[in-house]
């Protein structure tokens, strides 16, 4: 039977920026695939990783830029970039901030993203 998740689960991060989930871990206890709304503010970033999952990051808004380490790559609102598990990325926001749509498989947890220290 449908669920209908009414309002998303808000993950608290640091440095302003916002995580809204519809479907994972947190919001609906879900492994395979996580969906989650981004408001990243001006100038964000967040330390470089090496997921165990691939993302599908999709920009309403703003820019997001993915570095990585053959360069790094500007997403502007309506394109979408994918990177896939085991490659090391690193995440910020454009000069007026971005707001984004990620789905990551399986779903996104803090101990599958192997952040940098």
């Amino acid at each position: 039977m449908p669920e209908l998740i009414a309002s998303p689960s808000v993950v608290p991060v640091p440095g302003g920026k916002r995580i809204e989930e519809y479907a994972g871990r947190v919001a609906t206890g879900t492994t395979a695939v996580s969906v989650a709304v981004m408001t990243a503010p001006a100038g964000w970033d967040e330390p470089a990783q090496t997921p165990e999952f691939d993302e599908v990051t999709v920009v309403l808004e703003g820019l997001v830029r993915v570095e990585h380490d053959g360069g790094s790559l500007d997403v502007p609102a309506g394109q979408a970039v994918l990177t896939r598990a085991g490659e090391r990325v690193r995440y910020s926001a454009g000069p007026h901030g971005a707001r984004y749509v990620a789905v990551c498989t399986p779903a996104f947890a803090p101990d599958l993203a192997h952040r940098d220290p």
